[in-house]
Order: C-alpha cells, then sequence, then structure tokens
C-alpha cells in the first residue's frame, strides 16, 4: 500500500484556495463608503442618505456652510451647471445630486476615467426628492476631467 505524499505547491495551492473561499463572503458584504458634504438644514439630502444606506452604501455625513459647500464643489471638478444641493465622495469619484444607487454601483463597475456623476438641480422624483412614482424625467450626467459632461443614464417621467 502507498501512502499519499503532500508536496510542497499542492500544499501551498490548497492554502491559498481555502484563503480565497474564506474571504469570499467578507468581500461580498463589504460596503462602498459614501462621504457626503451637506447643508444642515437640507431634508432631501437626509432622504438620499437614508435611501443610500436602504441600498447598502455606508453613509459618513458632514454638515458644512453653503460657502464651503460651494467651495468643495469647485475644488473637485463639479461644472456650476452640474451642481445641486449635496456632494459625495465614493472610491474616488463625486457624487453631486440625487443620483440613484443604481447608477452609482454602475460607476464603480465601469470605473471610467472621470470625475463622477450629477444629477443637477433637484428633479421630483429621484432619489430623495418625492416618489418615483410621480417624478419628472430627469438625466444622470458623467462628468469628465476635462469638465465636459455626457449623458449617463435617464429616467424618464413617470
Amino acid at each position: 500500500m502507498t501512502t499519499p505524499t503532500l508536496d510542497r505547491r499542492l500544499f501551498l495551492a490548497g492554502l491559498g484556495a481555502s484563503a480565497i473561499t474564506l474571504a469570499s463572503p467578507a468581500l461580498a458584504t463589504v460596503k462602498p463608503r459614501v462621504e457626503v458634504l451637506k447643508d444642515p438644514n437640507c431634508g432631501c439630502c437626509g432622504a438620499w442618505i437614508d435611501i443610500m444606506q436602504s441600498d447598502g452604501f455606508e453613509m459618513e455625513v458632514q454638515n458644512a456652510t453653503w460657502e464651503t459647500l460651494s467651495q468643495y464643489k469647485t475644488t473637485k471638478g463639479v461644472p456650476e451647471e452640474m451642481a445641486s444641493c449635496h456632494t459625495g465622495l465614493v472610491e474616488g469619484y463625486v457624487i453631486e445630486g440625487h443620483v440613484p444607487p443604481t447608477d452609482i454601483r454602475r460607476l464603480l463597475a465601469e470605473r471610467p476615467d472621470a470625475v463622477g456623476l450629477s444629477v443637477p438641480g433637484m428633479p421630483f422624483g429621484s432619489p430623495g426628492m418625492g416618489p418615483e412614482s410621480e417624478r419628472e424625467a430627469y438625466s444622470v450626467f458623467l462628468i469628465r476631467k476635462d469638465g465636459t459632461t455626457e449623458m449617463f443614464n435617464h429616467y424618464e417621467a413617470a
């Protein structure tokens, strides 16, 4: 009868596979962290933050004066015409305004060379701005590093 031997390569391969298997559930539960700067008196920002948390994002919120918030937008590369009421930062991307969580997840999956996403203004029915069932049409824009923008997604009126 032969006794099986364990060679070093086989042992290390098994050890590596075990580590990956054990780490996989932990990796699947990692929540993207969004740092948000907002006006302390803005209720719709709070509603958007709640929606993001419900969708599995970890939210870190800081209140700021409008002047500080405006300066922050400028330093992060948000063109004036793309501005909204709050600004987030997730994995190096700016999230300006009431951007839906699904669009943020797409941004993080595709990783374009860009500043980030914006829903300019505060369109009714965007996340945090009233019921989606009564929304007005709005677009989500990708802000390029050169300041240009292009449509990333569009939502028809409900």
